[in-house]
């Protein structure tokens, strides 16, 4: 099985927006290049990134090579099918679903939720034994690592099992045998972190994405299939261990089992909520037994990064709901069927404390002098502008991330060039009135707009048909799209060098504006002393004509000859030059 981390970037997709990094709980991208790129080791494999990216290039690994090696080998394959299965093939009978996958090959379907019950009991017999203390679940494998390297301080109150994936698999390998190959089909990235770490129990963690994939490609469609006697669920049908991809599922089944009428139980789901929920929880006392059920995803599995579902999520826990077998109250506390502790370890993230002259000199590397500059917009991603910085000193962003600074720096550059072209210039949005104008502009159409400019530079929102006499080209200009330019405009005693073009189609409109009208009277007369002159050479010419008359024939001829004379000299004075030049 291929083991590179089971989220990447497909770089040349990667469209600089930073959503990724919006949505990521623990800052684990790092951008460089306007690339953004998972860190593994501050990773938990949620795969809000992958959910959130809009343009595909965060992708999850894709294990099928490996399980279609799987199904060639000789080692009879069975799948673990998450009980959300309901919600991504809505309209296919759990009969047709084992149908469909036992024609991809696999020996037998068991549901992951028989897993889920062990877990269910095993924590139910852990609550009965202690008194008031705090724990939290393990069954989300993301929530576990977030816990373990986040919050590692927090790791003895992670119950000491494995998740109900894991234990589910351990069941198959007792009843089918320890070499059987077991495939998990679900919503779920970071259960292929299980598959990696856990090779011996977990040979693949597919997800709904690659099923279909699969599916596809053997041209097999779940819903239109009749199945058999023999598609049925191995070695039986799960009952309430179905309610766990629903917020509160788990704690419904445990809650079920006697004893725990003491125990507070709550439901957190979303990274960022469990740790507003848990953050310094370890230094109180807590004066009853509590346990926290913990749910990387918003809304339980049913919304894992890797469904295609887009029904209102409500739709989908009910068909999770009506599909599971309701908790029996007052069920006898009893031991798992196999043995599933696994006692977990802290895995700290290394999370490097730096000095406050490192962060004001970052900060001032995105303009940020104070303060009152810190607008903690979000922008870049992070939720302020200390984290940005913290990431750019960590090598994982880049300053060009801040927006807040590029947009201060790019208007600082556009009102320089404003103010130094020596032109008016002026933009317009939609409705011809002025985004943005320089003081040119202004002089250039009487005291009461330079007035106007210099009680609000920039005249923003100002009616441009009221301080411009020519509107009709800016309109024109604005409803054609084209740009227009005029040499020589004149308006009453002025004339305008004006060029008018889009910035946005039909939305926001620029002009350059001149006064010609020095250059153009000084071209006037000169043109005028010119049109003089040539009429005076006109009269003399006519003059000389009339004068010459018959003898015009014989000063042609003699003019003639006397060109023709010269043309021979000069070929004859070139001879000689040329012969004198040789060797």
């Amino acid at each position: 099985m291929p083991k590179h981390y089971p989220i990447y970037t497909i770089e040349t997709e990667c469209q600089d927006c930073y959503r990724c990094l919006r949505q990521c709980p623990v800052k684990a991208i790092q951008v460089e290049g306007g690339r953004a790129t998972v860190v593994p080791e501050l990773c938990i494999a949620c795969g809000q990134c992958v959910a959130a990216c809009p343009s595909h290039a965060k992708q999850v690994r894709s294990d099928m090579f490996g399980v279609f090696k799987l199904l060639r080998g000789s080692r009879p394959t069975y799948v673990s099918l998450a009980p959300s299965w309901v919600t991504e093939f809505p309209d296919t009978s759990p009969q047709s679903m084992i149908a469909a996958l036992r024609r991809l090959g696999f020996s037998g379907v068991s549901e992951t939720a028989l897993g889920a019950q062990e877990v269910s009991a095993a924590v139910a017999q852990t609550l009965s034994q202690g008194g008031p203390r705090l724990l939290l679940s393990t069954a989300c494998p993301a929530a576990v690592d977030f816990i373990r390297g986040y919050m590692p301080e927090l790791v003895p109150n992670l119950t000491p099992l494995l998740s109900p994936l894991l234990s589910h698999c351990r069941m198959l390998r007792r009843a089918y045998g320890p070499q059987i190959g077991v495939v998990f089909f679900g919503p779920c990235v970071a259960k292929k972190t299980e598959a990696d770490n856990h090779p011996g129990l977990l040979d693949a963690a597919m997800t709904y994405t690659d099923l279909r994939a699969m599916l596809r490609e053997d041209g097999i469609n779940p819903a239109s299939l009749v199945p058999g006697p023999a598609d049925v669920f191995m070695p039986q049908p799960a009952r309430d261990g179905a309610l766990y991809p629903i917020e509160g599922g788990m704690s419904d089944t445990v809650k079920a089992y006697a004893g725990n009428a003491q125990v507070c139980f709550t439901t957190l789901s979303g990274i960022a909520t469990i740790e507003a929920a848990l953050q310094g929880i370890q230094n109180h006392v807590l004066p009853r037994p509590v346990f926290v059920e913990m749910l990387a995803c918003v809304g339980g599995c049913v919304r894992g990064p890797c469904v295609s579902s887009n029904r209102p999520r409500l739709l989908d826990q009910l068909d999770v709901f009506n599909r599971a077998a309701k908790p029996v109250p007052d069920t006898p506390v009893r031991p798992a069927v196999v043995a599933i502790s696994e006692r977990k370890n802290p895995s700290p993230v290394d999370i490097p404390v730096y000095s406050e002259d490192q962060y004001v000199k970052v900060l001032r590397l995105i303009g940020k002098f104070g303060p009152e500059d810190e607008i903690n917009c979000g922008g870049c991603g992070h939720e302020s502008c200390r984290g940005l910085a913290r990431a750019m000193l960590e090598g994982m962003a880049e300053p060009s991330m801040c927006v807040h600074f590029l947009r201060k720096r790019a208007t600082r550059k556009a009102n320089t060039l404003l103010r130094c072209i020596p032109a008016g210039v002026v933009i317009a949005d939609a409705k011809l009135h002025i985004i943005e104008c320089n003081e040119h502009f202004a002089r250039l159409f009487g005291e009461d707009t330079l007035m106007a400019y210099e009680a609000s530079p920039g005249m923003e929102g100002a009616t441009l048909e009221k301080i411009v006499p020519f509107i009709g080209l800016f309109r024109r200009a604005l409803e054609t799209e084209t740009d227009i330019h005029r040499d020589a405009l004149r308006q009453d005693d002025r004339v305008f060098s004006v060029t008018i073009f889009t910035i946005e189609p039909r939305n926001v409109i620029g002009g350059v504006i001149f006064d010609v009208t020095g250059s153009e009277l000084r071209r006037d007369e000169i043109a005028q002393r010119a049109r003089e002159i040539i009429r005076k050479n006109l009269e003399t010419v006519q003059e000389i004509a009339c004068r010459l008359g018959e003898n015009m024939a014989d000063t042609e001829i003699l003019l003639r000859s006397l060109a023709e004379g010269f043309s021979s000299g000069a070929r004859t004075i070139a001879e000689k030059d040329l012969r004198g030049r040789r060797p």
